[in-house]
């Protein structure tokens, strides 16, 4: 216990991850283009679905939230923007980082024979399914700052501060990547429980619903949610346009940090014994 607090111990580990990362950094993008490439190789649609899926899964929230359930947020003050954005803007990196750890449940065992090799750095292997979902995220992003730029006419400054928010989402889904890949070594069941967590995480996080309309003996479950502050600090860059949730900027950097460090440090504890168990 002692050690996972130990500053000189995490610094020590964060600079090893780093290095490692960027000295296989050609590596790692190559195996994340192909990992998209031979997902949807010799199907009629190509990549497309790389998109396609999530854009229906959208377009599918949007409609029963919006049209059936007809929820309404927008046109006030302190929420500016339509339904639509705010939805976006918390579904976005929801989807990006769910179906990452989908990628991440399975990374070391789908990939035994490299495992074996002694001279692979299987580092790379949670990384990859990270950079690959990533790409997919990017481009939802960038359609959505189209969307709000013509319906608004303008962005607020603080949209520069999405790449740095992109940032710290990328070093937490890592470290969850590591941590997951790792457990799904010893406990295959890891890929199904991360299914199950995937459909019912997604109404546990306030994207499509504000904080305000959750029962009182709910809201707990709400806050204690580490994903409810990625949400609310992407929110205040796509939809709020200022710092509507200073707080959750604080947690969620500190908790991106704390657990890019500590995935590491798990996955290289145990993977000491990948090649017996596979």
């Amino acid at each position: 216990m002692k050690s996972i607090v130990d500053p000189k111990s995490n610094l020590q580990a964060f600079r090893e991850l780093i290095i490692l990362l960027t000295r296989h950094r050609q590596l790692t993008m190559e195996m994340a283009k192909r990992e998209i490439t031979d997902r949807y190789s010799g199907q009629f649609f190509g990549v497309f679905w790389a998109i396609g899926h999530p854009l229906i899964m959208m377009l599918v929230y949007a409609f029963i939230f919006g049209f059936v359930f007809k929820v309404k947020i927008g046109s006030t003050a302190t929420m500016p923007l339509n339904y639509t954005i705010y939805m976006l803007s918390g579904l976005i990196p929801w989807m990006a980082f769910q179906e990452s750890m989908a990628k991440a449940s399975f990374a070391i065992v789908g990939n035994a024979n490299l495992v074996r090799q002694f001279v692979f750095p299987i580092e790379v292997l949670p990384v990859k399914g990270v950079i690959a979902t990533l790409i997919t995220q990017v481009i939802f992003l960038l359609l959505l700052i189209i969307y709000v730029l013509i319906s608004q006419h303008m962005l607020p400054l603080i949209y520069f501060l999405l790449p740095v928010l992109v940032f710290f989402q990328v070093l937490a889904m890592i470290g969850v990547s590591y941590v997951l890949s790792a457990i799904g070594v010893y406990f295959r069941d890891i890929k199904d429980l991360v299914q199950v967590f995937a459909v019912v995480g997604v109404y546990l996080i306030p994207a499509f619903y504000l904080p305000e309309y959750v029962p009182k003996p709910f809201l707990p479950i709400l806050y204690l949610n580490p994903f409810s502050y990625l949400i609310w600090c992407f929110q205040d860059v796509l939809y709020f346009g200022w710092f509507a949730h200073p707080m959750a900027w604080l947690v969620n950097i500190v908790l991106s940090l704390f657990i890019f460090i500590f995935g590491y440090r798990f996955f290289r504890k145990l993977r000491i014994m990948f090649g017996n168990v596979l």
